[in-house]
């Protein structure tokens, strides 16, 4: 449920589609998003990755007197630098949400800088995985023998917290959540802004090949049928978004040799956000092995896709580095 301090603010401006309608009691502020990391799997720095940038997954949105970053990939350590120059000698007080477990998404935490200061205050949420609570999962990396200092040793208030519920507020910014198609536990999230609304989905498989469908013991007919039901869902959830922020790991080629790995093809990337209706797609967790020259190609391919279809959709690659408004 949204919380009741909301109530008026979710009957108003929610549609059934969960789109957000400009009907605010306050002038709206621009939102800012920064891409801190792009890369799945695994981070690859050099001069063939300087353009789309070499580290792995982290997302800066500032928007309604809110700094929410999502994901603490290696990028996370630039993120912190950054905030430490920014902020100085004042404190830093920002909420981080975290998708999943996989390394690529929390293996920058322990580098980053914000948390070993103690005026600074962050909020670490996130879901349970499958065998692990979220505590575990984020105390893991910093537990001995893998790294030297603990999470309790660290000195700035961080309060580690699962999430419950799939809608949540960060003071005035509302988020949904959303479980998607990719091995474990796996969240996307969907931030509504005074500005417009942002969807981060870094790591999505195509509901053709159905994740639940071993450990539920599906049929053939029943996992085609739950796809079929799971994606519907999805683009009801991302439908009409400003901006979405999509896995495309692979080229369609690529998706026939990993099916099952949890990641997304060109083609099923571009027909989700055209399903959608979203304004923009930004292709994201761009895979190690594709350099600049390769993900220009990719980038152009999908914008053809698009095309072919004669229907209108922005789309551009995410690059570490870049800031994107919403105004």
């Amino acid at each position: 449920m949204w919380p009741a301090k909301n109530a008026w603010f979710h009957q108003c401006c929610v549609s059934k589609s969960g789109a957000l309608y400009a009907m605010l009691s306050v002038p709206a502020s621009p939102a800012r998003i920064k891409f801190w990391g792009t890369r799945g799997s695994i981070s690859v720095p050099g001069k063939r990755t300087l353009r789309y940038g070499g580290n792995t997954t982290c997302l800066e949105v500032r928007a309604d007197d809110e700094i929410i970053v999502i994901d603490a990939g290696s990028g996370i350590r630039s993120l912190g630098n950054a905030l430490e120059k920014e902020f100085q000698s004042q404190p830093i007080k920002l909420t981080l949400l975290i998708t999943h477990a996989h390394w690529d998404h929390i293996q920058g935490f322990p580098f980053f800088a914000p948390a070993y200061e103690k005026k600074n205050e962050i909020h670490v949420r996130g879901y349970d995985g499958v065998d692990m609570s979220f505590g575990k999962i984020m105390a893991e990396p910093m537990r001995y023998p893998f790294f030297p200092i603990a999470m309790r040793e660290l000195s700035a208030k961080i309060d580690i917290k699962k999430l419950s519920e799939m809608e949540f507020s960060v003071g005035k910014v509302q988020v949904r959540a959303r479980f998607v198609n990719h091995p474990g536990v796996c969240a996307g999230y969907r931030v509504f802004t005074s500005a417009g609304s942002i969807a981060f989905l870094p790591d999505h498989e195509p509901y053709s090949f159905l994740h639940a469908a071993k450990p539920h013991d599906l049929a053939p007919e029943q996992a085609k049928k739950t796809g079929e039901e799971e994606r519907a869902g999805l683009v009801d959830f991302l439908q009409d978004a400003d901006i979405l922020i999509l896995d495309s790991q692979y080229t369609d080629a690529e998706y026939e040799k990993h099916v099952g790995w949890g990641h997304g093809s060109i083609s099923s990337v571009v027909s989700l956000a055209l399903d959608a209706r979203v304004r923009k797609l930004l292709l994201f967790h761009h895979d190690p092995s594709h350099d600049d020259v390769m993900l220009d190609g990719i980038l152009a391919d999908a914008r053809q896709l698009v095309r072919k279809k004669g229907k209108h959709l922005e789309v551009d690659a995410a690059r570490e580095g870049e800031e994107v408004s919403l105004k």
